[in-house]
């Protein structure tokens, strides 16, 4: 088979958690260049509506949006349904949606992101999505690729699922050690514990024609402060942070057939930062 056509997904269905969000925009991009039919789900259902229709209109596929709470299984298991009398099939799975609180914020007088002072509440709020979020989508969708006899689940993990997060690059001048902002570990216990899903699910679904690979991806070029990307900057090799269109090579090859024996790795795409 020729190599262009490896990577050709027409026909195929791919559903996106956290499909309004930045990265998610992206991951739908991909899938609708290559001929894909992207299901953006995210619990902004209009966010997911307005983005699936600019890609639809932009690239003539058949993009959705729809509103969907990922740590609600009857919820998931509902989109299945519809997604499976629409199309027929699911062939792609990305799970992408997590919490990602900023550093600092409203609530920074009172060291919120601190591990000392992190609240029980929001702990279980982000694990709920990034993981909780993920294991639901992977049994319902998993199960009826597994079904089907052939898929793709593709997580997203991130470099802080490889190394702990450098927590120099939130401190503020003049504030006393107990009082800087930092990470908070919900996102570092999110994006490790994706990767044991990947392996876990990867060796579980092989016979059964599903892959599962979890890319790990650098930190995107947002509109950050300038004083903050230089910090980030001086910690990766490359000089710079991602611009977030990178990542499209990436996500293309571990959806299609070109990686069709890449089961269960982890693919770091990040500038170089974890070498350090």
């Amino acid at each position: 088979m020729e190599s262009k056509k490896r990577f050709d997904l027409s026909g195929r269905v791919a559903v996106i958690t956290g499909g309004g969000g930045l990265l998610g925009k992206e991951h739908a991009t991909v899938i609708a260049e290559a001929k894909g039919i992207p299901v953006l789900a995210d619990v902004r259902g209009e966010e997911a509506k307005k983005t699936a229709q600019e890609i639809s209109e932009k690239f003539q596929v058949a993009a959705l949006g729809v509103g969907v709470d990922i740590t609600n299984d009857k919820e998931v298991e509902q989109l299945l349904e519809e997604l499976i009398e629409k199309f027929q099939r699911v062939d792609i799975l990305i799970n992408n949606a997590a919490n990602n609180p900023k550093v600092g914020g409203e609530n920074q007088k009172t060291n919120w992101s601190r591990f000392e002072n992190f609240s029980l509440d929001m702990w279980e709020k982000d694990l709920a999505v990034g993981l909780t979020g993920s294991f639901i989508c992977s049994q319902v969708f998993g199960s009826h690729m597994a079904k089907q006899g052939s898929g793709v689940i593709l997580n997203i993990s991130s470099d802080l699922g490889i190394v702990g997060p450098d927590q120099r690059l939130y401190e503020v001048e003049g504030k006393l050690p107990e009082e800087q902002p930092v990470k908070p570990v919900t996102y570092s216990v999110v994006k490790t514990g994706i990767i044991g899903l990947t392996r876990y699910l990867a060796t579980y679904w092989a016979p059964c024609g599903v892959r599962v690979n979890a890319l790990c991806p650098g930190g995107i070029d947002a509109g950050q402060s300038m004083e903050f990307k230089e910090r980030v900057h001086s910690r990766i090799p490359m000089g710079r942070m991602a611009r977030r269109d990178e990542y499209h090579g990436a996500v293309l090859f571990m959806v299609s057939d070109e990686s069709s024996y890449m089961n269960g790795a982890i693919l770091t795409v990040d500038g170089g930062r974890t070498c350090w």
